[in-house]
């Protein structure tokens, strides 16, 4: 956890201990540690073949602010891919912007 960046946390979302579980991961590692709601995905993973609900899932509150994607890799693996690709590149942005922010208060 220490030095981390991100936090992507996957779940069965048919699975209702998983929706607890959840808020556990997210306590230990976005809340407890210096992380933005920003820095942290949501990936709700559907088994294959599973009639997998992705317009009626409701998380609880914090979860229910963060970025959430549904995966299954038989339909979409491209638009997981490319949501991966976005939540990568959002890292590497805030990466950056700390580093020069750092930079910065040393030159100052």
């Amino acid at each position: 956890m220490k030095d981390s960046h991100g936090v992507i946390i996957i779940f069965n979302p048919e699975l209702p201990s998983h929706l607890k579980e959840i808020e556990m991961w997210y306590s230990c590692f976005v809340q407890q540690q210096p992380l933005l709601d920003s820095q942290c995905l949501l990936v709700a993973h559907h088994k294959p073949g599973s009639a997998g609900d992705t317009e009626n899932l409701s998380l609880a509150y914090p979860l229910n602010k963060l970025k959430l994607i549904h995966s299954n890799l038989e339909e979409d693996p491209e638009d997981v891919r490319m949501e991966f690709i976005k939540y990568f590149r959002s890292i590497i942005n805030i990466i950056n912007e700390s580093r020069e922010r750092e930079e910065m208060s040393i030159i100052s």
